[in-house]
């Protein structure tokens, strides 16, 4: 099994910046994991907002955070970040980490396996 912790969310102006984390752990979690980050917001459906591979070296980022969010990971510390700049009201939401062992489909929630319990993200006008 694998868990997944996330942390680093709260209330911020726009325009601040939040840096979240996904601590993992587990007997069975490995660097081979991809691992992702969604989000939902209230009455949304769950939104993928970017991946990033073993490496380091392969991200994915919807649209709409392009150049605003930056992941990374800490294959050391099995902890992989999002770190969020010049943060909008619409940014608002539940972020999710989540990790698959799969390599395609990586925007659809449905491909990974392990989910963390979310950390509140708010953007204040």
């Amino acid at each position: 099994q694998v868990q997944l912790v996330e942390s680093g969310g709260g209330l911020v102006q726009a325009g601040g910046s939040l840096r979240l984390s996904c601590a993992a752990s587990g007997r069975t979690f490995s660097s081979s994991y991809i691992m992702g980050w969604f989000r939902q917001a209230p009455g949304k459906e769950r939104e993928f907002v970017a991946a990033i591979g073993w490496s380091g070296g392969s991200t994915y980022n919807v649209d709409s955070v392009k150049g605003r969010f930056t992941i990374s990971r800490d294959n050391a510390k099995n902890t992989v970040y999002l770190q969020m700049n010049s943060l909008k009201p619409e940014d608002t939401a539940v972020y999710y980490c989540a990790a698959t062992l799969k390599s395609s489909a990586l925007r659809s929630s449905n491909t990974y396996l392990f989910w963390g319990q979310g950390t509140q993200v708010t953007v204040s006008s």
